[in-house]
């Protein structure tokens, strides 16, 4: 089986935590180059791979098919830029780019030679998404009102990081409200408006860590919230048809996972831990039942088989690079609302 013949550009949070250890994992893939400073750290976790200090010795490789980008947000325009203009296919970290003009080229760029360019929004392939997305598409809940989604952390203290920081890309609705904005436009599509309030809402912050973000469709509401002062997590999913409601707490485990080390690829990985099992709440006529239902496993190993097959069989890309271009469209719509204090319209 021919390898895909990857570079990494970056080995910090994102590249060392959610590319790297399934890029080495999975057959289908062989890393070949990774940018990065830190060449005692890349060489102790992955072995004796060739650590390079530019982005130009990753494209002056004939050899590798793939670029994976996990440097900063505020860069990834102009390092995927370079990388489909050197014939590569390339993957970008979250969120795509800073603004929508950025993503249009790239996407154009993309189609003229023929390339792949997906967005790591791996958060698709979370067990709590994955199971409120088949209760929905199964119709066990009916029509659907309301889809609510809270992404809240307890760190009020502000950290010394790029996110924390002031710049292109940093921030929570860059940064969590992506993945959120990525599962309501995978669900239910482009809204007709969006109402937003973003601040900063700690002592000392520098850029946003609070969101509250409404999707207006036809008689659909999604709510999309996240805050860093938060000690004790409400519910994380509450989904509500004219059928039935599903209330469902915790966060999938796979990121914890990873910082633990652990293989992607070993049995019960992206299990659910069955205290947080979520439940499912129907009416017919006047009975009422409660029913808890099994979490689906979780899998971000999806999304990299999923781009193996998009470019050794040619078949669609697990997020596509339009995708990712609704998503900075509706980001910089809610900051537009936040900012001027109104609903905007699409």
């Amino acid at each position: 089986m021919k390898k895909i013949k990857v570079g990494l550009v970056g080995y910090g949070f994102s590249g060392a935590t959610f590319h790297a250890p399934f890029i080495k994992a999975l057959e289908e893939f062989e890393l070949s180059k990774v940018v990065s400073s830190k060449k005692e750290e890349v060489q102790k976790d992955l072995g004796a791979v060739e650590v390079v200090s530019a982005l130009e010795d990753v494209l002056a490789d004939e050899l590798i098919d793939l670029v994976v980008i996990t440097t900063p947000s505020g860069m990834h325009f102009e390092m995927a830029k370079q990388s489909l203009l050197a014939g590569k296919h390339v993957i970008l970290e979250k969120p795509m780019v800073i603004q929508t003009w950025e993503a249009e080229e790239l996407n154009k760029i993309a189609e003229e030679k023929n390339l792949l360019l997906s967005v790591y929004h791996n958060r698709r392939w979370d067990n709590d998404f994955l199971t409120v997305k088949k209760l929905i598409n199964d119709g066990v809940l009916g029509e659907i009102n309301t889809y609510q989604v809270h992404f809240d952390r307890f760190r009020p203290e502000v950290r010394n990081r790029w996110r924390e920081q002031q710049g292109p890309g940093s921030g929570m609705l860059y940064d969590l409200g992506s993945h959120l904005i990525d599962q309501a436009l995978n669900l239910f599509g482009l809204p007709q408006f969006i109402s937003a309030d973003v601040f900063a809402q700690r002592a000392n912050a520098e850029t946003d860590d609070y969101f509250h973000i409404i999707l207006g469709y036809d008689k659909l509401r999604v709510i999309l919230h996240s805050g860093s002062i938060i000690p004790s997590n409400g519910p994380r999913f509450q989904v509500h048809g004219n059928k039935g409601s599903f209330i469902k707490y915790g966060i999938d485990g796979q990121e914890a996972a990873l910082k633990e080390g652990e293989n992607p690829t070993e049995q019960g990985w992206g299990d659910d831990v069955p205290q947080f099992y979520g439940k499912l709440f129907t009416v017919e006529g006047e009975k009422e039942m409660e029913e808890t239902i099994v979490t689906l496993p979780g899998s971000y190993t999806t999304y990299y088989k999923k781009i193996a097959e998009s470019i050794l069989e040619g078949k669609k890309a697990p997020v596509t690079g339009e995708e990712g271009l609704n998503v900075i469209k509706i980001i910089e719509a809610a900051l537009k609302s936040s900012e001027e204090k109104k609903v905007i319209y699409l």
